[in-house]
């Protein structure tokens, strides 16, 4: 078993036997065709200690939001669709196997720009079964579970079928048992790891996870005992961050207090008039390029009950990007924002 973190026996990764002659073809092919990076290239990093062995843990299976995916090495022609995929694999330093890019919710971030440079595009929205299957992946690494259907990507089995792995972040899997209840930095970097293992990359895995623990420590969250709405989307009924989801793990480790805690789901739709009578004191703006932080404030201020609200009219915004709204390598960085935020707004 790999594996750095507890995790439910559900989702454990193990070795198991062979899989189908289908997919042993296929990777055979990929094998003879191009070389596999090496799983044991962190070796080189000074005082690391892990042998080249890892790479032994082939065949791993990995139950993934209900469905097992077997893995007989790494991945080596990756598809992603949505940022969060793309950024992880981009963190990992695996760009070269990414073959294509769909559905991206804007730029990368900087620190992944020349990394990313390079990478095809292969449709702003989910890629279709075609277009997918032109680049002959052998993985397609997906943010959300509904990326594959019959109008997306394609069936999880069919690709299956087709000799083509496929692998949604574990985050976002909505079956009982599998959505995390609540998503936690510990399951966040958990899934990092679980990513190390099927890529056969475990010591950048546990690099990146080592990086991101340091700076979420490093962090002194807010001490206000601020109340705050996480305000994502919709005007007549806005789409708000709840109880288990990224905002709000994101909102407790920055020191805030979600109004919309006791939902129990990731997102879910609120009232105005429940809003306004929670009067939150800070409103954390969503930005994104289809709906963005800017025409949220344009609504809060002409929306007859909004504007009534303290924090609309003091101008209590924090803005966070939509990327990292979602688990993924952003988490961490949104946590410090947004106490740098909610710091200069004290401050004014």
């Amino acid at each position: 078993m790999i594996s750095r973190s507890p995790r439910p026996p559900h989702r454990a990764a193990r070795p198991t036997t062979v899989a189908g002659p289908l997919v042993g073809l296929m990777l055979a092919a990929l094998l003879a065709g191009c070389a596999i990076g090496s799983p044991g290239a962190a070796d080189e990093a000074e005082g690391s200690g892990t042998a080249p062995a890892e790479a032994s843990a082939y065949p791993l299976t990995v139950d993934n939001c209900g469905t097992d995916v077997t893995f007989e090495a790494p991945p080596e022609r990756v598809v992603t669709v949505k940022s969060s995929t793309l950024e992880l694999m981009l963190a990992l330093g695996l760009e070269d196997r990414v073959v294509g890019a769909a559905f991206s919710d804007g730029p990368v971030p900087s620190a992944y720009a020349d990394a990313a440079a390079g990478l095809e595009t292969i449709s702003d929205k989910v890629p279709s079964r075609e277009a997918t299957l032109a680049l002959e992946p052998d993985l397609v690494f997906a943010g959300w579970e509904s990326n594959f259907s019959a109008e997306g990507v394609g069936e999880r089995a069919e690709l299956e079928r087709l000799g083509v792995h496929t692998y949604v972040a574990p985050a976002a899997c909505k079956a009982a048992g599998y959505m995390p209840d609540p998503l936690t930095f510990d399951e966040v970097f958990r899934e990092f790891d679980e990513a190390g293992a099927i890529f056969g990359v475990p010591d950048a895995s546990a690099e990146l996870v080592a990086e991101q623990r340091a700076a979420l420590d490093a962090i002194e969250p807010s001490t206000a005992g601020l109340r705050a709405l996480w305000y994502s989307s919709g005007e007549d009924t806005p789409y708000v961050g709840a109880g288990i989801g990224a905002p709000q793990m994101i909102m407790a480790a920055a020191g805030l207090s979600n109004i919309a805690a006791e939902v129990r789901d990731t997102w879910t739709s609120m009232s105005w008039e429940a809003i306004v009578a929670a009067e939150p004191d800070v409103i954390v703006l969503v930005d994104a390029v289809w709906n963005t932080a800017e025409s949220k404030i344009a609504h809060l201020e002409s929306n007859a009950a909004t504007a009534q609200l303290p924090a609309v009219q003091q101008g209590r915004y924090v803005i966070v990007d939509f990327p990292a709204t979602e688990a993924g390598v952003r988490n961490v960085d949104a946590v410090a924002s947004v106490v740098d935020q909610l710091a200069a707004l004290e401050s004014r």
